[in-house]
């Protein structure tokens, strides 16, 4: 097996266990190695240390498959791992409780780079590292053996592949070709789910848990549902019987979906507003015009896509929490979120904190909020606690 050796004093993070190995951590590396392939990695004494996959062209340059150098990588080694995956949500008993779920989530089920969701009987796969590339064909083949879903669709369109020096890719893998919709059930709700072009893989199901809780607080509430996408939050609102829902959406399709959904779970649609536009210019006319709610959900986008985003990023998250403190009447919610990987808990908290200042209001924090359980969080990879929430009461 060809071999990776670190720099002196590198193999600090591999010792604590975390998969990745940066280029500039590397002493040497083998001039002829196929892009996910199998190497041995070293410290630089020789000792062996873990056993990863090579991506040539990024800038993580070796994603760890093993702590034991001596594990073999093969068909076997794929099976056992995402039979671990599936046995783990079967005991979150997530089966029981929605037709649309994680089953493989990267790093965090040591399986780096891969992503594996289940939408009513079909799966939807998304490759975003050298390795798993290289054994895709073994990984839909066990996945087709443990699942036996209809079908195996590819979502590898995301940039992340380009650092891996990968071409962006979509389409139907195996079996049966999915509807352009695939209807999911969630506490109580059912959507419309487009697995082929929707974000993501279609849906986010990494806030199922969060909107149960909108739902629990939205009774006889004036509910802001900001960045709405297909209306989860919202529709999660309405079914815990809030007043009124206002939806804000910048993309004219995903209201039309909004409205679908509204229709689909037979909801009254005179209780919702969708409103298209952008959220931060939005937010400041309800400021203008004096409007005020009782409850506000503010889950953006990723404003971070890199280190030197995240000065900007800050200044987005304080400025849309700053409109919603002040569009909060005494008493009221805001559920606020940032799924930017690279923004940690302390500084979200800082940052919203900061806007509560501003906004001349007091804010008690109910409780802290992260991704379902179908995400896991592991104690030794702090990335894999992307999103972060915070419930307040505000006075």
């Amino acid at each position: 097996m060809k071999k990776v050796v670190l720099k002196k004093g590198r193999q600090a993070s591999l010792l604590r266990r975390h998969p990745w190995i940066f280029s500039g951590a590397i002493h040497s590396a083998p001039s002829q190695i196929k892009s996910g392939e199998t190497v041995l990695i070293t410290d630089d004494l020789q000792t062996p240390i873990a056993i990863g996959a090579f991506s040539p062209k990024s800038q993580i340059r070796v994603r760890v498959w093993s702590f034991n150098p001596q594990e073999k990588i093969d068909l076997s080694f794929f099976r056992n791992r995402l039979n671990a995956a599936i046995e783990k949500r079967k005991t979150l008993k997530l089966p029981e409780q929605t037709n649309a779920y994680r089953l493989v989530n990267a790093e965090a089920d040591g399986l780096p780079g891969l992503i594996v969701d289940y939408y009513a009987q079909y799966l939807v796969i998304q490759i975003l590292s050298a390795g798993a590339e290289y054994w895709k064909d073994g990984i839909v083949q066990r996945l087709r053996e443990t699942i036996n879903p209809k079908g195996i669709y590819e979502r590898s369109d995301a940039e992340a592949r380009k650092k891996e020096g990968l071409p962006l890719q979509k389409g139907l893998i195996w079996g049966e070709e999915p509807p352009d919709r695939l209807r999911i059930e969630e506490n109580g709700l059912h959507f419309w789910v487009d697995i082929k072009n929707g974000h993501k893989t279609g849906f986010y199901l990494d806030q199922r848990e969060n909107r149960k809780l909108v739902s629990e607080f939205a009774e006889n509430k004036d509910v802001l549902n900001c960045f709405a996408f297909t209306g989860g939050f919202g529709l999660s609102a309405a079914k815990g019987r809030a007043k009124s829902v206002v939806n804000v959406e910048a993309v004219a399709g995903l209201l039309t979906e909004i409205e679908q959904n509204i229709k689909l779970n037979r909801l009254n649609p005179n209780l919702f507003e969708n409103i298209k536009g952008d959220a931060f210019r939005i937010l400041r006319k309800f400021v203008e015009d004096e409007r005020k709610f009782d409850l506000i959900i503010l889950d953006p986008p990723k404003f971070a896509e890199r280190q030197s985003h995240l000065p900007k990023a800050s200044r987005g998250y304080k400025d849309i929490n700053l409109q919603a403190f002040k569009l909060l009447k005494t008493g009221g919610y805001l559920f606020t979120f940032s799924c930017s990987g690279l923004m940690k808990p302390d500084l979200f908290r800082k940052i919203v904190s900061d806007a509560a200042l501003d906004a001349g209001r007091e804010a008690q924090i109910l409780k802290f909020l992260s991704q379902d359980k179908d995400h896991p969080i592991v104690l030794n990879i702090p990335e894999s606690e992307y999103l972060k929430g915070l419930l307040l009461k505000v006075w």
